[in-house]
């Protein structure tokens, strides 16, 4: 028999309660759970180091793949830890992030075709989208809803709380053109394996990824100029969140090939700050799971 329970008010009060723990206290107890997670899910750890030998190929050898894994689930368990903080975010965002490059985002809104902002699994990314809201550049953002009804309501009432809008990502075209149409702010996270007739396969470090192309058509057909976003993890435990450059589109008036090589383009830009810092990635998730197609081969008498 399937127990139907309403988790949400425990929830709830979990979040108000962790968020008043010391962020060193955070800090070190995400390093414990981040080890032991590390030890006994052998499924995400065969999956991170899967991806790190694709990835990096003879880059790094073995040694350096198995500290690296143990990096990446530590930076996770940070990731989940900190969410409560989201709830007092509010209070305290000097003391929780930076901002640079916001240059970059004044000059591509003044062009008046709405913006594209170019996110990514990296770092605290729900602090960071949050955080930019706060400091008055609420963002429409494009997510897969959670499984669980309750789990996703509550969630999304965090992520909202500063001004951001949830978009679900079924049928979010539509939407998103409106949106722009209104010169405002949309955020697509596009670092993760799609299906093949979502995507395009094009290079991601040493291997093609089968790459979500909706950015680039979004970008090709509406004008609206695209700009990378990304948060590093700092010494002190505050996060940096860089605005990049506007990334200059190809145009070639092929369709078909501007689309591939437009979300290629993005996918070195990707690639280029995860190199830099490679533990503060969504190793976990499998980035090359979708294949091209390839016909079986013919039988030979």
């Amino acid at each position: 028999m399937k127990i139907s329970m309403d988790f949400a008010p425990a929830l709830e009060w979990f979040l108000h309660r962790a968020a008043g723990m010391s962020r060193k206290t955070n800090r070190r107890l995400a390093d414990v759970i981040g080890l032991i997670w590390h030890r006994i899910d052998s499924r995400h750890r065969r999956i991170v180091l899967g991806n790190l030998e694709r990835a990096w190929g003879d880059e790094l050898d073995e040694g350096r793949r198995r500290v690296l894994c143990r990096k990446v689930f530590t930076n996770l368990a940070r990731v989940f830890l900190e969410f409560p903080y989201l709830t007092t975010l509010r209070n305290d965002i000097d003391g929780f992030m930076t901002f640079s490059g916001y240059e970059n985002v004044a000059r591509a809104l003044a062009k008046k075709k709405g913006l594209l902002m170019m996110a990514s699994h990296f770092g605290n990314w729900e602090v960071m989208s949050l955080g930019c809201s706060y400091r008055h550049m609420p963002f429409n953002v494009v997510v897969r809803p959670l499984d669980n009804p309750q789990l996703d309501k509550l969630v999304n009432a965090v992520r909202s709380a500063g001004g951001n809008r949830i978009i679900p990502k079924k049928g979010s075209v539509r939407e998103v053109l409106r949106v722009l149409h209104r010169r405002g702010i949309v955020a697509l996270l596009v670092d993760q394996n799609v299906d093949w007739y979502d995507g395009v396969f094009v290079p991601f470090f040493k291997d093609i990824a089968c790459t979500n192309k909706a950015l680039a058509v979004l970008a090709l057909r509406t004008g609206a100029p695209v700009i990378p976003i990304h948060n590093v993890r700092e010494h002190d435990g505050r996060y940096r969140v860089i605005f990049g450059p506007e990334v200059p589109l190809i145009r070639t008036g092929d369709t078909t090939s501007d689309i591939e090589e437009n979300t290629a383009l993005f996918n070195r830009i990707i690639e280029g700050y995860v190199r830099l810092n490679p533990d503060h990635w969504f190793w976990v998730h499998q980035r090359w799971k979708t294949r091209p197609f390839q016909p079986w081969p013919r039988m030979t008498e």
